[in-house]
């Protein structure tokens, strides 16, 4: 005969989960022998057992009363019941595993393959890690709403990467996010990225621009964390461009007529 302490040690649980279940009514508790303790025998150290594995199984405790008191029939059928169920709580949660491991993989986060293949491209090229973070919180939203046009997009980026003349765009550009608005160099910056924009082909502004609430969207972004973006963007409206994510000539400017995403333009996010 077992005291209540040697009857949870056999069973896994400890003497307060035995209580509990008495309370319950799952485990009968036995009268006190002679000495005031309770004694358990071998049949309660099996039904304390099956109690417990049903009950690490999630099985509610008012299910496990009854299914202690089912047959053998009924017993297997609710047995292969909660197999399919953990089998499927499984399945739920090696997915959560898996988004928990894009949140590791940091630009994996909701980005294509190719849109991380050009981050990388980015980081290999010397642009800082804000700069890198920024462009990828953007394209993370472009992503969200125009999944199909990720390739293209990402086409023309790795195309522009392969110019010198973007290339040291990117590095100046990095450099403007820690300017003030009145900084002397914005001019010479402005100066570039004009130039830039007009060596674009007149067959390469198509109508590939943003949705207008997308674009406004990454502007602000733009304007809220960029001390200079304001300035920087006076200057290019009077070298003839407007916009920022969806760049265009300024009506009535000699600069290439035709919307122009502004992706496939050298700006930063």
């Amino acid at each position: 005969m077992l005291t209540i302490s040697e009857l949870a040690s056999y069973a896994g649980v400890t003497v307060r989960a035995v209580r509990h279940y008495h309370a319950k009514g799952l485990l009968p508790e036995p009268e006190r022998d002679r000495s005031g303790y309770r004694r358990y025998d071998a049949a309660a150290a099996v039904d304390l057992i099956r109690i417990r594995t049903l009950a690490d199984a999630g099985v509610p405790l008012a299910r496990v009363r009854q299914l202690l008191a089912a047959d053998e029939e009924d017993f297997a059928r609710a047995v292969e019941e909660i197999d399919r169920r953990l089998r499927a709580e499984i399945r739920d949660r090696q997915r959560s595993r898996e988004r928990i491991a894009k949140l590791a993989a940091g630009d994996s986060l909701a980005l294509p393959p190719e849109a991380v293949a050009y981050l990388g491209r980015l980081r290999g090229i010397g642009v800082p890690e804000a700069m890198v973070d920024a462009e990828r919180d953007a394209w993370i939203l472009v992503a969200a709403q125009l999944p199909g046009r990720m390739p293209f997009y990402m086409e023309l980026k790795e195309q522009q990467l392969a110019d010198p003349g973007v290339r040291e765009l990117y590095r100046d550009l990095a450099e403007v996010i820690g300017w003030g608005a009145d900084d002397p160099r914005l001019a010479g910056v402005a100066d570039r990225l004009a130039a830039q924009f007009e060596a674009i082909p007149a067959s390469a502004w198509d109508e590939e621009a943003l949705p207008a609430d997308l674009a406004a969207l990454l502007d602000a972004v733009f304007l809220d964390s960029v001390p200079a973006a304001r300035r920087l963007l006076a200057l290019l409206e009077e070298r003839g461009w407007t916009g920022w994510t969806n760049i265009r000539p300024v009506a009535g400017s000699s600069a290439p007529t035709g919307p122009h995403d502004r992706r496939g333009s050298s700006s930063m996010v």
